[in-house]
């Protein structure tokens, strides 16, 4: 039954997602693709270059594009219709963004001001935003931070959504916590907002997360966080909480499920390591490997069942190397073009749609961000991937990043839009790679650690 729900709330998401492109292949290119031959070589970068560029034009999404009125991050931005959805903020999109603009800061995209002020204002509209026994919706109106309902029984707290958004709170607590009057006000801010999220009530009083209650519909939805998927993060920041925290079972009963989370599945000499439901033996989107590690560093990270350090790496080598076999012979895959994972997609007819792409979903559509978010798993193989994108930078480079995706076999069909989803975890994974920035940082918070802990999780950061 668990499997059903999961199968029912990833076709309200695709659909809710790809709504607003009913009317037709708005923001699509469909230029035929030259021989690789003739690509142009210049400008060359080299690989540090490279990053750079990617990290700062895909930071664009989160500055130049928030939503105006709150500084949060919008669903999606598309540049040929800019004002749709304009004022749809993501609450898992904006924690992607508040790590995003610390590493901007880093990086010299903004300056230490700039980038405190529009921290302070978010944090303003977070805090006066709908929750629902401390959690945020999946979406919110920018213009006054009322619940947007994300289908017709989701129109209340998301604990997902508003997992991703706290491992971002917890990274600007951490990183302004010693600095001025000010910036300890921010730190002190995101650190009670966070804290302040009822982890408790959304177990039903059972072993077990669940992803949804609505003041409404209360917990009619009934989807049980399950592993392995990409809400690890959800349950390790419930153990942390100091006021609203879970009980050891409740991980080892609802995360890994007894044990059996597990899994004796091997593709390409690579074991899978854990159970990818519905997605065995090559492994589920590569957002999995991305979401709940953009803060939480699985290098060492083990929990008596397995070391998440083997999972993603294993799980990325087996996207690439199913991308490279393609079995499906989709014109254009290869050693530099590959990556699936949930992204808009291409429709039969050609316009957008979405789809959550992996080896056994595989429709003939990359998706930029799976290779790049990758670069901490596979460096080689995502810096080949990105040369490429960036040498196609005519057709996949727009103004906020690369594009979402991209189909080679169908005459090079480009997807001209962004999801926050994609973009969020570019800019982080790149710098994780670089830096370990935003891994030292949530790595660092003592409530997580305590948490790992308190899961009887083992880790060397």
């Amino acid at each position: 039954m668990n499997r059903l729900l999961g199968i029912f709330f990833i076709l309200v998401w695709m659909t809710a997602c790809s709504s607003d492109d009913q009317n037709g292949p708005i923001g699509v290119s469909q230029i035929p693709e030259p021989p690789k031959d003739n690509v142009p070589d210049e400008p060359i970068l080299n690989d540090e270059e490279l990053l750079d560029l990617t990290q700062r034009e895909t930071f664009k999404y989160f500055w130049d594009f928030a939503e105006v009125n709150s500084g949060g991050a919008r669903e999606r931005y598309h540049p040929n219709e800019p004002t749709r959805d304009q004022y749809v903020v993501a609450t898992g999109g904006t924690g992607f963004g508040l790590m995003g603009m610390l590493v901007g800061m880093e990086r010299g995209f903004i300056t230490r001001e700039e980038g405190i002020e529009r921290l302070a204002g978010l944090l303003d509209f977070l805090e006066t935003a709908d929750r629902f026994h401390g959690a945020w919706p999946h979406w919110m109106d920018g213009r006054s931070g009322n619940v947007i309902p994300f289908s017709p029984l989701d129109n209340g707290g998301d604990l997902v959504e508003t997992a991703f958004l706290a491992q971002g709170l917890i990274c600007i607590k951490e990183y302004f916590k010693n600095g001025s009057n000010t910036e300890k006000a921010l730190a002190d801010k995101a650190d009670v907002l966070w804290k302040g999220i009822e982890w408790d009530w959304y177990t039903q009083n059972k072993d077990a997360l669940y992803w949804h209650w609505s003041p409404n519909h209360g917990f009619a939805i009934n989807f049980e966080l399950k592993g392995y998927n990409e809400v690890l993060i959800t349950y390790v920041l419930a153990a942390a909480s100091p006021d609203f925290g879970i009980s050891k079972e409740t991980y080892v009963n609802g995360w890994a499920s007894n044990g059996q989370i597990k899994s004796s599945d091997t593709q390409y000499n690579l074991p899978l390591l854990v159970d990818h439901a519905g997605n065995a033996p090559l492994g589920g989107p590569l957002f999995w490997a991305h979401y709940s590690y953009l803060g939480l560093n699985p290098k060492g990270l083990t929990d008596g069942f397995v070391d998440y350090w083997d999972v993603n790496v294993n799980h990325t080598k087996i996207n690439y190397n199913y991308c490279v076999e393609n079995p499906k012979n989709y014109s254009g895959y290869g050693e530099d073009v590959w990556g699936l994972t949930a992204s808009y997609s291409r429709s039969n007819d050609g316009s957008i749609g979405y789809n959550a792409h992996s080896p056994s979903n595989d429709t003939g559509v990359i998706s930029p961000t799976a290779a790049i978010s990758s670069i901490p798993y596979t460096p080689n193989e995502s810096l080949k991937a990105l040369h490429y994108f960036y040498k196609n930078k005519d057709r996949l480079l727009g103004p906020a990043g690369f594009y979402d995706a991209f189909s080679p076999h169908y005459n090079f069909w480009v997807a001209e839009a962004y999801l926050v989803i994609d973009q969020g975890p570019i800019i982080v994974m790149i710098e994780n790679h670089r830096t370990g920035l935003l891994w030292k940082l949530f790595m660092g918070n003592q409530e997580v650690r305590h948490g790992l802990e308190r899961l009887g999780f083992k880790f060397t950061n």
